[in-house]
């Protein structure tokens, strides 16, 4: 019979092969190979396994888990937002205050596609969204299209560092991480990277100076008008978290309260009649079918992992090699960064963690602070060859823009990539601990 760990070895390269040859949705190419895989190790037994054993109870488990239905809640709340027109409300408020600085409207749209990932929490609805809202007033300002595709296609992987995160969310979950110290411990990171997106931008400009002219000065009574959005979108964000940083409630709850009051505060505006609230369901659903379907291949896949005992056969081999902790660190980030890279962050992430975690909990890092830095890592796929989501999303919506444009206008955004990561690594507790001990 075929050793375990090589089969467990030809499920990975297959899974792989299916999604990046075959074209195969990774939730679909992660049940295929988990169910081959243990057919491969024992047919009987997988059959069983799945009719009436350990398989088909953990996929059950998926869709019936309380904990998991924030997900669902947060893409409502994020759907909500976007169809009650508020990305558009954000990036004005911003391009009145910032629009007249030369590059302003880059760093308008970073700050704007900040603001709307922290109701969000989706990269790819982050990209569309400031690709509809950003890239008309840009072309009318005479912006170059490496700073305005590479403004907003960075901007949007600001949705998986800053709360409400769906890949955070789902890291919690799998590893049985506090949420809600996950979110805490992603407030400073999240705002750094959005720091350094805006100091690139000024230094792009800086070089040069024609690829980002000023616009007129917003007027005082413009600036004034576009408070109350800001401060809507910030009050909700704020509800949400004190709830969660409190421990009065979960994240859950916190999620579905910040649902409804983003219904029932857009219904009562106007803004949300029942055609755009029936979009919302719809989006809602089709997304959360799409990370459901990922989270039960990962179910399935990661089962296969256990039965071939390949996580914990590596690491064994990590123990036995005695490789300094960062060394190992540093492989494990080269990995996130090359999957990134190849497929979607979400999806590398569920199959990397069944091999990856023992090795994380051997070594003994902090899992909230590894979510943090792996999530970062992760997300870089987003902005990077040749897969690079985000920007052919940007791509699509930007027809005076070549891909090649796009993709070297994402990749001048990689050093404040480099930056946040070096500082969660040197100032771990003020970057991730200080906050996320606060709460319970």
């Amino acid at each position: 019979m075929m050793d375990p760990g090589l089969i467990g070895l030809l499920g990975v390269a297959g899974m792989l092969a299916l999604i990046l040859l075959g074209g195969m949705s990774p939730g679909l190419a992660m049940l295929l190979a988990g169910f081959c895989g243990m057919a491969a190790l024992n047919p009987p037994a997988t059959f069983a396994a799945l009719v009436n054993g350990t398989t088909g109870p953990e996929v059950w488990g998926v869709f019936s888990n309380y904990g998991f239905t924030v997900i669902p809640l947060f893409v409502l709340l994020g759907e909500v937002i976007f169809h009650a027109g508020y990305s558009d409300r954000l990036f004005h408020a911003a391009e009145a205050w910032f629009g007249h600085r030369r590059g302003g409207l880059a760093v308008t749209t970073i700050l704007a596609s900040a603001g709307f990932s922290s109701i969000c929490g989706s990269n790819t609805a982050t990209a569309a969204t400031m690709s509809a809202v950003a890239l008309e007033p840009m072309t009318r300002a005479g912006y170059h299209p490496e700073v305005k595709c590479g403004s907003i296609a960075a901007g949007s992987t600001l949705g998986a560092m800053i709360p409400p995160s769906i890949v955070l969310v789902v890291y919690g979950l799998y590893t049985g991480t506090s949420i809600g110290k996950l979110f805490a411990g992603s407030l400073v990171p999240g705002l750094m990277l959005t720091l350094c997106f805006a100091l690139t931008v000024g230094v792009v400009v800086r070089i040069h100076p024609d690829w980002a002219p000023a616009v007129p000065r917003g007027t005082r009574a413009q600036r004034l008008a576009s408070l109350p959005a800001v401060l809507e979108v910030a009050t909700l964000f704020g509800v949400i978290m004190a709830a969660m940083f409190s421990g009065l409630v979960t994240p859950t709850e916190a999620a579905g309260f910040g649902a409804l009051l983003a219904i029932v505060g857009c219904a009562l505006r106007g803004k949300l009649p029942p055609s755009l609230l029936l979009k919302s369901l719809k989006a809602t659903m089709r997304i959360s079918a799409m990370v459901f379907l990922i989270l039960a291949g990962a179910t399935v896949f990661g089962r296969f992992m256990v039965l071939t005992r390949l996580p914990f056969l590596l690491a064994e081999w990590v123990v036995r090699m005695q490789f300094a902790p960062w060394m190992v660190l540093a492989l494990m980030m080269a990995c996130y960064f090359v999957g990134g890279c190849v497929m979607d962050a979400l999806a590398f992430l569920l199959i990397s963690l069944p091999l990856f975690e023992p090795v994380v909990a051997g070594l003994g890092y902090d899992a909230v602070w590894f979510g943090q830095t792996i999530c970062l890592v992760t997300t870089l796929g987003a902005i990077t060859p040749p897969i690079g989501v985000s920007c052919f999303v940007v791509n699509g919506l930007c027809p005076d823009a070549t891909a090649a444009q796009v993709f070297r206008g994402a990749v001048r955004f990689l050093p404040a990539y480099f930056i946040v990561y070096l500082l969660l690594n040197l100032f771990p507790e003020a970057m991730v601990g200080a906050l996320a001990g606060f709460v319970k």
